[in-house]
């Protein structure tokens, strides 16, 4: 509950509206959208089948990051989570070669950080309970700050320990095989990431507009306030507000065969320094 708490604090300070009216695109959340939302207890008591979201991703991808820190955060801080059940595969475009051994697009530290957020997923089962994590972690990489990322537990009051004994004692291995496996097993398959898929449908290049998406696939009687903004202004619909920190283009994915030399030297020096953290 605190670190649901925290997070919208966080997001109240970095973000804005995915659907936010054209004459006030780029306002903050207020009080009254945090409150006038559906709460989660009462869509389970009305036994609503909820939108089904799969989100596959890698954590070093820029464009992963960029969806999370920017686009996927509404679906929470908007109340959308009260209709949906986000689900989160940190494996991305990494491989399983013969031998078992996993290679990632961007070098070792984007295998640390994909294992460390399987561990957290595990280790907190509820969205609402990993999702502050990965966002965080995902927000000091957004930005660069690949040696900020383990502030997180303590930022969030988390115990540190249940994650990264999972990626010490081989745990965090078999979560990533469990990843690749259900990656591997996307029909029609993933061809780049960030991958998303809504009620067992790709949005492809689309997965900027989730909000809108999970809006018009729900089934249910009611609807968050954000969902009603949104379905009712054909104009607005395809309205996302800009990123107000970091520019970078709409719609860019990356590609299996994409590599970037930079990303790797980077997660190699990362690595080295979380490896002996674990030592510690």
């Amino acid at each position: 509950m605190e670190s649901r708490i925290l997070l919208i604090f966080i997001i109240c300070l970095f973000t804005i509206n995915t659907c936010s009216s054209l004459s006030s695109s780029s306002s903050l959340l207020s009080s009254s959208d945090i409150i006038e939302i559906v709460p989660l207890k009462d869509v389970e008591k009305a036994e609503v089948e909820k939108v089904q979201v799969g989100v596959y991703y890698e954590s070093l991808c820029p464009y992963c990051e960029n969806f999370i820190v920017n686009y996927l955060i509404d679906v929470f801080i908007e109340g959308i989570d009260a209709i949906a059940d986000v689900k989160l595969f940190p494996y991305g475009n990494a491989k399983v070669n013969a031998n078992g051994n996993i290679t990632c697009q961007h070098g070792e530290q984007e295998c640390v950080l994909n294992t460390v957020e399987a561990c957290a997923i595990s280790t907190w089962p509820d969205v609402h309970d990993h999702f502050p994590f990965v966002y965080c972690v995902e927000r000091y990489l957004y930005f660069d700050k690949f040696d900020k990322w383990e502030s997180c537990f303590e930022e969030l009051s988390l115990d540190p320990k249940p994650v990264k004994d999972c990626y010490a004692n081989g745990y965090g291995y078999q979560l990533n095989l469990q990843y690749a496996e259900a990656t591997n097993s996307l029909q029609p398959p993933k061809k780049y990431v960030p991958w998303v898929v809504v009620d067992g449908k790709p949005l492809y290049d689309d997965y900027i507009y989730i909000v809108n998406r999970i809006c018009a696939a729900y089934k249910g009687p009611t609807l968050p306030k954000a969902c009603l903004r949104c379905l009712a202004s054909p104009e607005n619909q395809n309205h996302i507000g800009e990123s107000v920190d970091k520019v970078i283009p709409l719609h860019p994915v990356t590609y299996p065969e994409q590599s970037s030399i930079l990303s790797k030297l980077k997660s190699s020096l990362t690595s080295l320094m979380f490896n002996t953290n674990l030592v510690a």
